[in-house]
């Protein structure tokens, strides 16, 4: 069984002690998605190659091991910030292209405000209700295997209805993981602010992501 969700009464956290983590938690979350929208400007504005745009999202991903191992120190602030910056960077190719195509500031906006609409109601559902979604997380595993194996199969069949197929079902699953994160801090599940902002904001990023391509997608055949 996930150790994840088993807790004695006397190891589960205190209400004090979850409302600190789920503080501090946003307010990270916060200044990390200013950081990203502030560095995905920059590399917009200096006109990032896809190339440097790869670079800079392997190094995210080489970044998140570490933020993970020094999550339980003061140094994981700074690399976490590292790890944001960097992958909202990464951003700035992608929305350079959409930038530049005929509406393409309003499907930017469209993603944008949809994801915000999509996280503030999954989470204030959570807050509210105080229900349980742990049982959701071996369904979202599962769901990110078929999709990563799917996308990888994609790469070499570049079939279009697939690479849509594929962005609807992140959509999905990153809806299930908001849920799933977000009630795992309320119910000590993750106690560690640092590792909850991080899998909330990779929710978020990816979730921004499908939806843009998504929107990107319909709004061509108009």
């Amino acid at each position: 069984m996930d150790n994840r969700t088993v807790y004695t009464s006397a190891s589960r956290p205190s209400v004090l002690e979850t409302n600190k983590v789920l503080r501090n938690t946003y307010m990270l979350l916060a200044m990390t998605l200013l950081f990203s929208a502030v560095c995905a400007g920059i590399t917009m504005a200096v006109g990032i190659s896809p190339m440097a745009s790869l670079v800079m999202t392997i190094g995210a991903f080489i970044t998140l091991f570490i933020v993970n191992k020094k999550a339980d120190s003061s140094s994981g602030i700074f690399w976490i910030f590292a790890f944001t910056g960097l992958l909202g960077g990464s951003l700035g190719y992608m929305l350079s292209f959409y930038a530049a195509i005929p509406g393409g500031p309003a499907l930017i906006a469209q993603a944008l405000g949809g994801t915000a609409l999509i996280f503030f109601a999954l989470s204030a559902y959570v807050l509210t209700t105080k229900k349980d979604f742990s049982f959701m997380g071996g369904f979202l595993f599962v769901g990110m295997m078929v999709v990563l194996v799917a996308a990888i199969a994609n790469i070499f069949f570049s079939v279009p209805a697939v690479h849509l197929a594929i962005n609807a079902a992140i959509v999905f699953l990153m809806s299930g993981f908001i849920l799933f994160d977000t009630s795992r801090i309320i119910h000590g599940g993750e106690t560690n602010y640092i590792r909850a902002t991080v899998g909330l904001y990779l929710n978020i990023y990816n979730l921004f992501v499908s939806l843009l391509q998504l929107l990107g997608a319909f709004g061509s055949d108009d």
